[in-house]
C-alpha cells in the first residue's frame, strides 16, 4: 500500500512523468507514502506528506512549496529497499518502507535550522488539465502532548480516474520530541476542481498556526504542522497509513518499523521480494553470467509487480471476507502478458487480484477496467476484465475464485450499456466502466465511427471481450457460449477490403451505421491517437494486426500467407511510422511500435506461419534496439509493468496468447532458467547451444523438447506435456546459427476461427 518517495516539479510539463512523483531534475515540494508506479496519464496520490526546511521565516510561506521546494545535489541512490537523495538545502533524506508505513531519515547541517513540515493538503497536481487534476477536500491534525507523535487524515479527490476523494488516516511518530510543535491552517487557494471554486485569483495567504490541533471545516480549510529540532542533526520520521482508522494506522507503524534503524527497514523490505519476487526465476548469477542480461531481467521483474497495491483489510467502501486490491492502471495494459506471468509465478497473489475483481462488481456493480483511488475508471477500450479473467479460467485457475460470480461479470460487461459519466475528454460514451459503445455493438456487429468514439480499437477489443466471454461461458453457462462466439468475430464486419495503404490492401476501418466506410480516414495515421479519436494509441495499420483469438483468418483477409508475411515484414521496416510516437516510442520509426500495448504479440506472429526463427529475429532485434539497464531502459512509460513483462517473456524464450491455454515457442536468453510454477513445482527452461552475448553460437531454435518428447510444434498448451506449466517440468531448446524452419506441426490454433462474409462494404 504504501509506495514512498519525493515528488517533485519539473518544467517543461511532461504528464507521464509528473504522475508518478519523481523526475530527475525536478524540484522537490515533499516526500509522500503513496504513488502510482511507471504509469501514463493524470496523476494520483503523492499523500500524506512530509518536507524537511532549515527555514520557515522570510520568503518561505508553507502553503506554497513554491517558496521552499528544494533543487537536489548530484544523484539520486536508489536499491530495492532505499532511497537516498542531497537536497541543495544541505538536508540528506533517506527513505525506505514496509507495507503500510514509512521510514525517514533526515540529516541536517549542523549549522541549520531544523524543521519538518507535515502537509495534509499536499497532493500530485496537474496544472495544465483541471479535469485531470487531484483537489484537496479537506483534513484534520492533532499534535499528541510529548509533540513526537500526529494523527489525523486527508482526503483528496480527482485525479487520473476523476475519483471520489481517497482518506487516508495517518499516525506519525518521531524519535525524539521537537523543541516546538504547532499545528496550522489556511485557506484553500488552489481553484482546479470543477466540482466547487476556492478562494482563487488572491495571493496565497500565509497559514493561521492554531497550537496542537486544526480542522478544516465546510470550506476545505489546508492543514498541516510544523516541528521544530535544536538540538539535534538527524530527525528520523515513521508515518503508518491507513483506509480505515488512525488506530490502525498506528498500528501499522508500530508493528511494521519496530525499528528506527533505516537499515533494519531496508532489509526486510529485500529480503520479502527475494522470497516473493525475485527467487521465482532462477537463473546463473556467478561472475561469468552476463551482468546486462541479469539487470534486465531482475529489474523488470521488480517493475512489473509494484502494482495493483494489495489492500487486504483496507477496503473502506464496504465490508468483505473477500480480498481487497486497487491500482490496476490498466487491464488495457497488463491483460495482454501481464497476468499471465503472474499466474504462473505469483498464483496466491493472482488468485486474490482476480478475487477482489470480482468483489468490485458485486458491490459496485462493474468490473473496473481501471481502478485506482477505490474508484473505477478510465476505460481505455474494451472491457479487459473479461480477458483477464478469461486467460484465468481456460488455465484452471479455481481456488476460492467464485466463477458464478466471475461469468455473471463477464456477462454484464458483453451486455449492458454503463451510464454516461459525462467525462469531458470524451462526449460519445463512459469512461469509467463497461463498454460504452455497446449501443453499436449489440445490434450492429461493430463500433461505429458515427455515434461513437475510437470505433477501430473498441471493435478490435469488443472482438476479443466477447471470445473472453465465450470461454467462461464454456464452462459456467455452455447455452450461452455460442451467442458471445458469434460475437467475437464483429471485427470482420470492420474489415475494408478496398482500403489501401502502402501498397497493402485491406485494413480494419472505421465504418458508419450505415455501413459505408470512412474511406479517407489515413491508415498509418491516428492523429492525437486518444479519446475521441476513431483509434486509440494505434493505428488502423497496427490494430489491423491485433486479433489474436483468430489469425487464421486475418491472415486470409491479408491475402493469404505469403502476403501476410511481406506486410508483417513491412511493418518492422525502419522509416515507416506514419505518426510520431512522442515519448510513448522512443526512437522507433516502424509502424510496429513495441512501445504500445496493441503491438506485443504482433512481432510472435510469425509462428503462425511456422517461420518461428523470424519471430526469434524481430523481437530480439526489438528488445535489443529498445531495452537497455539504464535510466532510460525502456522505449516508453512502464504502463505498470507491461513493458517490462514483455522483456522477462522475451527473455524467458516464451510468449501467451491471451484468453487462450497457448505459448509460441521462441528462444531463451539464459542456458538455464529455473522458475517456480504453481506454487512450489519448477520449470526448467534450458538452451543448449546459446549464444552468450559475446556472439558465440546463436540463439535460432534448431529443436526443442518438452518434458523430453521430440516438440514438432512451435507452441504448446498450459497442460501439455503432462500439464508442464501446472505441474513443472522441462522445457529443452536446442540453439544454433542456423534460420531453421524446425517445426513441422500445425500452427498454433485460431480458437476464435470464423468466416463472416466481408463483401465490399
Amino acid at each position: 500500500m504504501v509506495k514512498l518517495g519525493l515528488d517533485t516539479y519539473e518544467e517543461p510539463l511532461n504528464q507521464s512523468a509528473l504522475n508518478g512523483g519523481w523526475t530527475p531534475q525536478g524540484h522537490v515540494t515533499g516526500i509522500s507514502l503513496m504513488h502510482e508506479s511507471g504509469t501514463g496519464g493524470g496523476p494520483k496520490y503523492g499523500f500524506p506528506a512530509q518536507m524537511p526546511l532549515t527555514s520557515i521565516h522570510g520568503d518561505v510561506n508553507l502553503l506554497d512549496n513554491r517558496t521552499y521546494w528544494q533543487k537536489r545535489v548530484g544523484d539520486d541512490v536508489a536499491s530495492v529497499g532505499y532511497f537516498r537523495t542531497y537536497l541543495e538545502s544541505g538536508i540528506t533524506v533517506e527513505l525506505a518502507a514496509s507495507r503500510h508505513a514509512g521510514l525517514q531519515h533526515y540529516t541536517f547541517p549542523a549549522t541549520s535550522e531544523k524543521h519538518v513540515l507535515v502537509d495534509f493538503s499536499h497532493y500530485l497536481p496537474h496544472p495544465t488539465r483541471s479535469w485531470d487534476s487531484q483537489f484537496y477536500t479537506g483534513g484534520e491534525i492533532e499534535i499528541h502532548p510529548n509533540s513526537s507523535i500526529y494523527t489525523g487524515f486527508t482526503s483528496i479527490a480527482g485525479g487520473w480516474c476523476i475519483g471520489a476523494p481517497v482518506t487516508v488516516y495517518v499516525c506519525g511518530e518521531f524519535d525524539s520530541p521537537p523543541n516546538e510543535a504547532k499545528a496550522f491552517k489556511g485557506k484553500n487557494t488552489l481553484p482546479t476542481s470543477r466540482h466547487f471554486r476556492t478562494f482563487g485569483n488572491g495571493t496565497i495567504p500565509q497559514p493561521t498556526y492554531t497550537g496542537s490541533s486544526a480542522r478544516s471545516g465546510p470550506m476545505g480549510d489546508r492543514v498541516g504542522a510544523i516541528f521544530t529540532w535544536s538540538n539535534t542533526t538527524e530527525v528520523k520520521s515513521r508515518v503508518g497509513i491507513s483506509f480505515m482508522s488512525v488506530d490502525k494506522a498506528c498500528v501499522y507503524k508500530d508493528s511494521e518499523l519496530a525499528s528506527w534503524n533505516i537499515e533494519d527497514t531496508m532489509q526486510a523490505a529485500r529480503d520479502e521480494w527475494n522470497r516473493d519476487v525475485f527467487s521465482k526465476i532462477k537463473v546463473d548469477t556467478s561472475e561469468s553470467a552476463n551482468k546486462t542480461r541479469l539487470a534486465l531481467l531482475y529489474s523488470s521483474l521488480y517493475f512489473m509487480h509494484l502494482i495493483p497495491s494489495e489492500r487486504i483489510g483496507e477496503n473502506p467502501l464496504w465490508q468483505s471476507d473477500e480480498p481487497s486490491w486497487d491500482d490496476f492502471y490498466t487491464m488495457w495494459d497488463l491483460f495482454r502478458n501481464q497476468v499471465s506471468l503472474w499466474h504462473l509465478i505469483q498464483p496466491s497473489y493472482y488468485e486474490s487480484m482476480i478475487r477482489s475483481l470480482i468483489d468490485i462488481f458485486k458491490n459496485e456493480g462493474y468490473l473496473p477496467d481501471g481502478r485506482s483511488g477505490n474508484y473505477n475508471g478510465l476505460v481505455q477500450g474494451g472491457s479487459n476484465a473479461d480477458n483477464v479473467l478469461a486467460d484465468a479460467y481456460i488455465k484452471g485457475l479455481r481456488g476460492g475464485i467464485n466463477w458464478t460470480e466471475g461469468y455473471a461479470a463477464v456477462k454484464k460487461n458483453a451486455d449492458v450499456v454503463p451510464f454516461f459519466d459525462e467525462n469531458p475528454v470524451d462526449p460519445q460514451g463512459s469512461l469509467k466502466e463497461g463498454r460504452s459503445a455497446l449501443d453499436d455493438w449489440i445490434p450492429l456487429g461493430y463500433v461505429s465511427a458515427d455515434r461513437n468514439s475510437r470505433a477501430v480499437s473498441k471493435t478490435v477489443e469488443y472482438s476479443l471481450n466477447d471470445f473472453a466471454v465465450s470461454q467462461i461461458a464454456a464452462g459456467e453457462a455452455p447455452g450461452e457460449r455460442n451467442l458471445y462466439f458469434q460475437r467475437s468475430a464483429g471485427w470482420q464486419l470492420s474489415w475494408d477490403t478496398r482500403a489501401t495503404s502502402r501498397n497493402f490492401t485491406g485494413f480494419i476501418m472505421p465504418r458508419y451505421t450505415n455501413g459505408t466506410f470512412h474511406e479517407t480516414y489515413n491508415i498509418t495515421n491516428c492523429g492525437d491517437c486518444n479519446w475521441s479519436d476513431e483509434s486509440y494509441e494505434g493505428t488502423a495499420f497496427e490494430y489491423s494486426f491485433v486479433i489474436p483469438h483468430d489469425v487464421e483468418r486475418m491472415i486470409d483477409l491479408m491475402g493469404g500467407t505469403d502476403h501476410f508475411e511481406e506486410r508483417l515484414d513491412y511493418i518492422f521496416k525502419p522509416n515507416t511510422s506514419g505518426v510520431d510516437l512522442g515519448v510513448n516510442g522512443l526512437g522507433i520509426t516502424t509502424i510496429n511500435n513495441v512501445a504500445n500495448e496493441p503491438d506485443f504479440q504482433t512481432p510472435y506472429l510469425y509462428n503462425y506461419l511456422n517461420k518461428q526463427w523470424k519471430s526469434v529475429e524481430r523481437s530480439r532485434q526489438l528488445a535489443n534496439d529498445f531495452y537497455f539497464n539504464s535510466s532510460n531502459g525502456i522505449p516508453g512509460n512502464s504502463d505498470a509493468g507491461a513493458l517490462n513483462c514483455w522483456l522477462v517473456w522475451q527473455m524467458l524464450g516464451l510468449y501467451p496468447i491471451v484468453t487462450t491455454p497457448v505459448y509460441l515457442l521462441e528462444s531463451p536468453w539464459f542456458s538455464d532458467i529455473n522458475i517456480t510454477v504453481n506454487h512450489n513445482h519448477t520449470l526448467r527452461i534450458r538452451a543448449e547451444g546459446l549464444d552468450d552475448g559475446n556472439g558465440k553460437q546463436g540463439y535460432y531454435v534448431q529443436g526443442v523438447r518438452l518434458n523430453a518428447q521430440e516438440w514438432d510444434k512451435n507452441w504448446f498448451e498450459h497442460e501439455d506435456a503432462d500439464g508442464i506449466m501446472t505441474n513443472g517440468g522441462e522445457i529443452l531448446f536446442t540453439l544454433g546459427n542456423e534460420q531453421k524452419m524446425w517445426e513441422t506441426g500445425d500452427v498454433p490454433p485460431s480458437p476464435g476461427h470464423q468466416v463472416i462474409d466481408v463483401g465490399m462494404g
